[in-house]
């Protein structure tokens, strides 16, 4: 096998694709394979993908049919898809794109280099598809360069069975990560120049609840908290059940968890929430936010909202219009129900038809342009502390960081400021984003 190959990794979707992503890059810098920003310059070309959302499969048939020219001009090119896609699609792929050299599932990322191998010293199409009861070798990922921020997988798995989520069958059951290995791969980004971690997992703050990990999931956070050189924490994605006291306690107990949470409530309807399978009710989530507020009053909060679900009246979808006026999120990821194949909700009747979930899903996202607006404007004339991460997309002059709250600030400034935090005066607020002032960095 050749030294010196390029890499074209494309990841699709979720903060835990981007994780992943990275530990590939990882295992194959080992191999001296180094990564390039076109498929057509590459020797390797991988897909890292995802299936939650609708037409997930066609994007990745799609891309795959470009690579199909690459593969006719130079037959030595090895391709293959990885992820959520390549679980639910597994050797239905090699009939579906024939030029396809390796499809490898969500728990085989560790096994890369030597599927790249085979493909290398036989010419065969390698299938990698097989669940693990236990989390793969660790493998530390390798930060973007000048990387301050960096993403930490501490589980992988979920048991919630959500009734629209096709997750549990292409990621398999939770399983967390030893919490000395975390701290482990953690240490060793500080000492890569990363300052600000987040940790993830499908259902982050369950963990611990396994009998391996060796610490609950704040008690993770406050050993996370004491690495050197680590200055912000965050974590995604929670599940409203999960939220516990200690929990809650932690924003006000660890100064460096930042003062975001981003808490799906997907409905405002108990009926649908029931039809959903979360397991809470909008009075149970309600009370939990009452409690962080009173403990964390200036925490921003963030959510997922789910239109037209089966069965969804005009009532149901007035409750989430409530409750979003009730909460005032910060902002919100809305999306228009789409079927999975496999999941329970696959199955139910009554499903809206497409226009009528067009028009709720409008009227949502308008009523949360106006909340964002509201809560973006009541910043106007604070000092937030500003972890500066590169050069604004407006350019002239302009650098951007983020709040502990998980918001953007452009303000003016030079490459001096890159990656260091700084109080920015906020002086105007938008829909995407805040404008602000540096002020005097003593």
């Amino acid at each position: 096998m050749e030294k010196g190959r390029k890499l074209y990794l494309r990841t699709f979707g979720c903060q835990m694709n981007d994780a992943d992503s990275s530990k590939i890059k990882s295992l194959l810098a080992h191999m001296h394979i180094s990564p390039v920003k076109k498929a057509e310059e590459a020797d390797i070309i991988l897909l890292n993908t995802c299936s939650i959302r609708w037409k997930a499969e066609h994007k990745v048939y799609s891309e795959l049919g470009r690579f199909k020219k690459i593969k006719k001009s130079r037959p030595g090119v090895i391709i293959g898809v990885g992820g959520c896609v390549a679980q639910q699609e597994q050797d239905e792929m090699f009939k579906r794109a024939p030029h396809l050299d390796i499809v490898f599932g969500t728990h085989n990322i560790h096994r890369i280099p030597d599927m790249i191998k085979e493909v290398d010293e036989k010419r065969d199409k390698v299938l990698q598809t097989d669940f693990f009861d236990s989390p793969e070798p660790l493998v530390y990922p390798v930060p973007e360069e000048g990387g301050i921020k960096a993403y930490v997988n501490i589980m992988r798995g979920c048991n919630n069975f959500c009734a629209y989520c096709i997750v549990p069958y292409v990621r398999g059951r939770e399983v967390s990560r030893p919490d000395l290995e975390i701290i482990d791969e953690i240490t060793n980004l500080s000492d890569q120049g990363v300052k600000e971690i987040t940790l993830l997992g499908q259902n982050v703050n369950s963990y611990g609840n396994g009998p391996d990990s060796g610490a609950s999931f704040p008690d993770l956070i406050r050993k996370v908290a004491e690495v050197n050189g680590i200055e912000r924490i965050r974590f995604a994605t929670s599940h409203p059940k999960d939220l516990s006291h200690d929990l809650i306690l932690a924003f006000q107990e660890v100064d460096k968890l930042c003062g975001h949470l981003h808490l799906p409530v997907q409905s405002g309807s108990n009926r649908i929430l029931k039809a959903m399978n979360r397991v809470y009710t909008v009075e149970s989530y309600l009370e939990k936010i009452e409690k962080l507020r009173s403990i964390a009053p200036h925490i921003s909060l963030t959510t997922d909202i789910i239109v037209g679900f089966p069965g969804e009246s005009d009532e149901d979808f007035e409750m989430t219009l409530e409750l979003m006026n009730k909460i005032r999120y910060d902002s919100a990821f809305s999306f228009k129900y789409s079927l999975r194949p496999g999941t329970a909700a696959a199955e139910l009747d009554d499903k809206l038809p497409e226009a009528e979930k067009d028009r709720r899903l409008a009227l949502l996202q308008d009523l949360q342009t106006e909340l964002t607006l509201e809560k973006n404007g009541l910043q106007v004339g604070k000092i937030e502390t500003v972890l500066v991460e590169g050069e604004s997309k407006k350019g002239m002059g302009m650098i951007y960081g983020r709040t502990g709250g998980n918001k953007i600030v452009n303000f003016p400034g030079d490459k001096n400021l890159f990656f260091k935090t700084v109080p920015v005066k906020i002086t105007k607020g938008f829909v995407n984003s805040l404008a602000g002032e540096l002020q005097q960095v003593h």
